[in-house]
């Protein structure tokens, strides 16, 4: 006997739902991950423990290595460009909240002038710090880190508390003008759209995008209580869910055979 369609109503305050995300274009894919280790690297800053130092310290460089990637932070301003074009469109649009609207385009520039200010130069101090590139160095060899390998970083890492902290926090307010872009980037973004709620016909959905309005990010929200997850899979001109079953780290997940109702954002 089939399973009964699995239905899911819009998320409530007392709700559990889980997020799926999904980049569209490789912007979109560079500022997720810059978002992830961001909020890995400030989690375990407020830490005191060592291995949360050690944690730190990896989730920073891992973020030097993506902006040492092309010029991220010319298309971090492009796209804050973008977003504040798209805020000062909706001025005369019924309903809307003027000094809440000036208050974020007023946000955006700020972000935008102060990324601007810093030049193309903004990491420089960070990749020309000796003791951050041995770390780095050594990061590439499984345990490559230990005390006897990096004696120095072995020292920095039984530093008082609040001289560590300080030393990382000083690290972090260089690249804080990036992230922070990032984060106002991608929290428009995710707020661009109201979700809808789609079926997917025996677990599995498919969109056909428009030749214009082509999405930057897909979001899927379903219940925690399901036992399910979403495959998501985007090509130029069309994206696929596909619903599967989780079963556990031994065996492969299937791919349910029920309707699957969840709640889709455009972003």
């Amino acid at each position: 006997m089939a399973e009964p369609a699995t239905e899911l109503q819009a998320p409530s305050s007392t709700a559990r739902a889980v997020e799926f995300e999904q980049p569209l274009t490789e912007r979109m894919r560079t500022f997720l991950r810059i978002e992830l280790l961001h909020q890995q690297a400030l989690f375990h800053a407020e830490d005191p423990t060592e291995l949360s130092a050690r944690a730190a310290v990896s989730s920073l460089l891992e973020v030097l290595t993506i902006l040492g990637r092309g010029d991220v932070r010319s298309e971090i301003i492009k796209e804050l460009k973008r977003q504040g074009e798209i805020l000062a469109s909706f001025t005369r649009q019924p309903g809307v909240d003027p000094a809440r609207l000036q208050g974020l385009v007023d946000d955006v520039q700020k972000l935008r002038d102060r990324l601007t200010d810093s030049g193309p130069q903004l990491i420089h101090p960070l990749k020309e710090c000796d003791f951050l590139n041995a770390i780095k160095h050594r990061s590439s060899i499984p345990g490559g880190t230990c005390k006897f390998d990096l004696p120095d970083y072995g020292y920095w890492l039984r530093l008082p508390d609040e001289e560590r902290t300080k030393q990382f926090q000083e690290w972090l307010e260089i690249i804080r003008p990036v992230c922070d872009a990032v984060t106002q980037v991608l929290w428009l973004t995710r707020k661009a759209n109201e979700p809808t709620e789609q079926t997917a016909i025996q677990g599995m959905y498919q969109h056909n995008m428009g030749r214009r309005l082509k999405p930057n990010l897909v979001r899927v929200v379903l219940s925690a209580t399901g036992g399910i997850y979403p495959e998501i899979s985007a090509g130029k001109h069309r994206f696929t869910v596909r619903f599967v079953k989780w079963q556990g780290i031994d065996l492969r997940p299937v791919q349910v055979d029920h309707d699957v109702r969840f709640l889709l954002t455009l972003c």
